[in-house]
């Protein structure tokens, strides 16, 4: 007996997408967010078989997201995708799968990472929240506290306008935010990001209360609240353990192609 051949396809139906990511959406919180109108624009999506891979063009150099719960199972996935990525682009990639794009494009690490998870909400109430809503009148002032305590972050302007960014002042100036980077109402998920306090008041538990009173807000809206913190970022995963969040799965990223 012949066996059918799985070719790799695009997908354009968010539907389908929705089936195959929801099955882990601790997993796929990124990709799952990226079905929404704010992001569907920039996305390449591809299938082989069950699996996916997204390639997101909305933040200069081009990211590829392919993670499996079974890094074996993007084996194929990725050999297919090879011929058809761009000549330069980062990755989020599940442990071990870099080698199969290393053997056709120029590899830099850029380190382990965890993905975490809200599993514990109720520790939520140990925290007393702290902050104000920003919106995008504040951009000016967040831009600065990231250019002071978080250089070469990824900051998307237009997320502030979902009102899913909280910020905490003293004496009229912004000392620390927490944010997100996908907010989807739609698909259930969302994921933290741009958290940062500034280098003057480091210690004193801003970042905590902030996160906090963000999290807070989300469940209201959302079922999975997730983050990606570098897996040597000790401080920050500490931050997110007191606060209910657990490691739910490994991932590393990379840049390939042409420094």
């Amino acid at each position: 007996m012949i066996l059918p051949v799985t070719v790799i396809r695009t997908s354009h139906d968010r539907k389908e997408l929705a089936a195959l990511l929801g099955r882990d959406p601790e997993l796929h919180a990124y990709e799952l967010g990226d079905l929404d109108d704010f992001y569907w624009p920039y996305t390449t999506w591809y299938r082989h078989g069950e699996r996916v891979a997204l390639v997101y063009h909305g933040g200069g150099t081009p990211t590829l997201l392919a993670l499996d719960r079974s890094p074996r199972g993007l084996t194929d996935l990725l050999t297919a995708l090879v011929p058809l990525l761009p000549r330069a682009f980062d990755a989020h990639l599940s442990p071990g799968a870099e080698a199969i794009l290393a053997a056709h494009f120029p590899v830099r690490p850029h380190g382990a990472h965890l993905k975490m998870a809200l599993t514990d909400p109720d520790r939520l109430d140990r925290v007393v929240p702290a902050g104000e809503v920003l919106t995008t009148a504040d951009v000016p002032a967040m831009t600065a506290l990231y250019e002071a305590a978080y250089p070469g972050n990824w900051f998307d302007e237009r997320m502030v306008q979902t009102g899913q960014y909280v910020g905490i002042r003293r004496a009229g100036e912004l000392l620390a935010v927490a944010g997100v980077h996908v907010w989807s109402p739609t698909y259930g998920v969302c994921a933290l990001g741009n958290v940062t306090t500034h280098p003057a008041v480091r210690g004193q538990g801003l970042a905590t209360s902030a996160v906090a009173a963000l999290c807070r807000r989300l469940l209201g809206t959302v079922r999975w609240v997730t983050l990606n913190v570098r897996a040597d970022n000790a401080p920050a995963i500490a931050l997110y353990r007191r606060l209910g969040f657990t490691p739910v799965a490994e991932y590393a990223e990379f840049s390939f192609g042409p420094a």
